[in-house]
């Protein structure tokens, strides 16, 4: 049996990388008898009792012992396995996990959640220092890894892209079939849905002004935003940003068209109101997103998506499950709601695609291909070559190996 020690946000924290992280431990364990995973959780302003039993310690930010005692949880497993994000760790351009990996004498795995095309100094000198720490890199998309390998110069050997998971049979489970649009008495309204934490970014403005441009349909689209404020901009910004879109749908004539639902809900809940959706629109301004677990949960509920150009979707939806249209664009986005909602078979052969796809997408099968590079990193694990005494000189390791699985097209 292969164990795993997991740095990473971890719930309660509210963050995508928390809820993928913890969707990965969940399938790790849930085959006791080939993986075991625990969490060294990233966060919180000081130690605190574990929230979970699988927590077995924990990083605070702004604690220079702290990572010494993380990095010594962490070598009580096989392989670390180390969740990256910028913005989770503490230190200019999140530095401060550089002070565990050095700390870390087994196989460490990192997946990296953003990967720049045009990284500030800081940033590309924080990566690539990770990446040459680390035995193992996995990206959630081909797009990261070509960018690893033309601008941070990474040895494509360490590099392997193992999708972004999805609860498949959650999305697809019996009674979820999908009841679309909404009625008004006699009258219809298709559903457009997007999902997620709410912040600055989410586009979520392009499609309020995309509707006034539907608005002469014989059956008018609704737009529902579900999902509560990003606790970070809730905590600088309060309800500003929604208050603003509230603000610009009564500017533009749709307010009776634009509801939003701050409800927390559970996978089974929001499984069942994504399949009540006619469309997914993920309108995202990032022009450098690499990774979108929304996109790929909306792929493994085979909804038709309509999304911006941003990287991840370009790459995802290429091949018919969705439609592309320019970042910022509410024109483009109002010709492609006319189309999915008017034109003949159009929503059906999204949803065929998505079909396809889904089963890639399936946790189980990702949680397989993280266990098979884990335990060829481990079953390949030499001794640390220490130079002047410290591993912070440089983790070297004798007969390093291409990791097992490594998936990168050259």
């Amino acid at each position: 049996m292969i164990t795993v020690g997991m740095l990473s946000t971890y719930p309660p924290t509210q963050c995508g990388i928390a809820t993928f992280n913890a969707a990965l431990v969940r399938h790790l364990n849930g085959d006791g008898a080939r993986s075991s995973a625990a969490v060294v959780r990233v966060g919180g302003d000081t130690p605190s009792e574990p929230e979970a039993p699988e927590v077995v310690a924990e990083l605070p930010g702004g604690d220079p012992a702290a990572a010494a005692a993380a990095a010594a949880a962490l070598n009580r497993f096989d392989v670390a396995l180390v969740q990256h994000e910028y913005g989770i760790y503490d230190g200019p351009d999140g530095d401060e996990v550089l002070d565990v990996l050095n700390r870390v004498r087994v196989p460490i795995i990192v997946v990296l959640h953003t990967v720049l095309a045009r990284p500030t100094a800081g940033q590309h000198s924080v990566l690539s220092r990770i990446c040459r720490l680390c035995d193992g890199i996995v990206v959630l998309s081909q797009t990261a890894a070509s960018r690893l390998l033309e601008v941070y110069g990474v040895d494509s050997r360490k590099v392997t892209v193992i999708p972004h998971g999805a609860e498949t049979d959650e999305w697809q489970a019996p009674g979820l079939l999908p009841v679309t649009g909404r009625h008004d008495g006699e009258r219809y309204h298709p559903l457009l849905l997007t999902w997620g934490l709410i912040g600055p970014g989410k586009g979520i403005e392009w499609v309020i002004d995309a509707l006034a441009e539907v608005q002469d349909l014989p059956t008018t689209p609704r737009y529902l935003v579900a999902g509560e404020t990003h606790p970070k901009v809730l905590q600088h910004y309060g309800e500003a940003y929604r208050d603003s879109l509230r603000e610009r749908a009564a500017a533009r004539g749709v307010a009776h068209l634009v509801e939003f639902d701050a409800e927390y809900r559970s996978r089974q809940d929001l499984a069942a109101l994504a399949a009540s959706a006619d469309a997914v629109v993920l309108p995202y301004e990032s022009t450098e997103q690499v990774a979108s677990g929304v996109l790929i949960e909306a792929v493994a509920a085979r909804r038709p998506i309509i999304a911006s150009r941003f990287p991840h979707a370009a790459e995802l939806l290429a091949d018919g499950a969705g439609l592309l249209v320019p970042h910022r664009d509410a024109r483009a986005l109002g010709v492609a709601i006319r189309r999915l909602l008017t034109e003949p078979g159009l929503a059906e052969s999204m949803e065929r695609r998505s079909a396809q796809i889904a089963p890639t997408l399936d946790w189980a099968a990702v949680t397989d291909r993280y266990r098979l590079l884990a335990t060829g990193l481990a079953a390949h694990h030499a001794p640390l070559t220490e130079q002047h005494g410290s591993v912070a000189h440089g983790r070297l390791r004798a007969g390093r190996r291409t990791p097992v699985g490594s998936t990168v097209e050259p």
